[in-house]
């Protein structure tokens, strides 16, 4: 698997990464084992997860155990409050982030984390508090580079103005091509990379997901308006394309949606979350895919998707 330069920064990973959200709450280690083992024999060097994703940091922790240094480990805080007793809030206060890290630090076995991430903007702490008290965890070695998470162009300025910024988190792919207005550029001008989460569109763009039966009542998406009434339908119309570029590139869609994102700029390094093995050679396979331009143009053609991407938007772009 070839590399890439996040940004600016001195941070190199792999063109893909793996998004670690399953660990922990859907799988057992074992299975946390397998997937990593097999992540890590396809060349994937970027391990992402967050201290609000239920064990993901204790699984983490126990599989890496004599392979730290093998990879790129990212975590996040900022949606735990430590000053309410563990609450579930925005909190990025110094206070609270130093407690979050600590814990981080603890569960994943290690001293340093590579990439440490601003979950959501926090509007009750001012940007430049969060991104200074990050700064003294540089100083001090706890963390290597400091990203942040689904921020708006302004506040992106304002924490790079106190520290620079090595990546944004952001949801970014097939179905969601908000980046592309304002972040993107922001982020080419400020050296900073892009880091897309659900690059598969919540796995849509893979094919498999064709009604809402086949979800549980416990998904998240069979509440999501993406995935719900005449909204589906209509974003059908989208895997349909994916598909038939897929049927004359020799690829899989999952493959083919991943190809069009990593043709985006080589400052950009998605990170697909699954639980399967298979899955995870299937999406670093994505690397050897090359798409023709006008297969890049039928893609990039497509109408936006029906509906907002989470029920509740006010977290997304502050």
């Amino acid at each position: 698997m070839a590399y890439r330069r996040l940004g600016g920064s001195g941070l190199v990973v792999s063109v893909a990464g793996l998004g670690c959200n399953n660990f922990g709450m859907r799988i057992d280690l074992d299975a946390t084992r397998a997937v990593v083992d097999a992540a890590l024999d396809a060349g994937i060097t970027l391990l992402d997860t967050s201290d609000s994703y239920g064990a993901s940091e204790e699984m983490l922790g126990d599989v890496l155990q004599g392979r730290r240094d093998d990879v790129v480990l990212a975590t996040k805080f900022g949606l735990i409050s430590h000053r309410q007793d563990g609450a579930r809030a925005l909190d990025s206060s110094p206070e609270s982030m130093r407690v979050a890290l600590e814990g981080s630090l603890r569960r994943l076995g290690t001293d340093h984390i590579d990439l440490y991430y601003q979950h959501r903007v926090d509007p009750g702490t001012p940007i430049e508090e969060t991104i200074g008290a990050l700064s003294e965890l540089v100083s001090e070695g706890k963390v290597r580079h400091i990203g942040m998470s689904e921020a708006a162009p302004a506040t992106i300025r304002r924490a790079h103005a106190v520290h620079p910024i090595t990546a944004l988190q952001s949801e970014y792919s097939l179905w969601t091509r908000d980046p592309e207005a304002e972040v993107l550029p922001t982020l080419r001008e400020l050296g900073i990379g892009l880091v897309p989460y659900s690059p598969l569109g919540r796995g849509f763009l893979t094919g498999q997901l064709r009604s809402i039966d086949q979800l549980s009542e416990t998904d998240f998406r069979a509440t999501n308006p993406r995935f719900t009434g005449d909204n589906l339908s209509e974003n059908l119309r989208i895997v349909d394309e994916v598909e038939a570029v897929a049927a004359q590139a020799g690829a899989t869609p999952a493959q083919v949606a991943l190809a069009w994102l990593l043709a985006q700029g080589d400052d950009i390094a998605p990170i697909p979350g699954t639980k399967h093995v298979a899955r995870v050679e299937e999406n670093a396979a994505a690397d050897a895919v090359v798409l023709t331009e006008e297969q890049l143009a039928r893609l990039t053609g497509m109408p936006a998707a029906a509906g907002d991407r989470y029920d509740d938007m006010s977290r997304i772009g502050r």
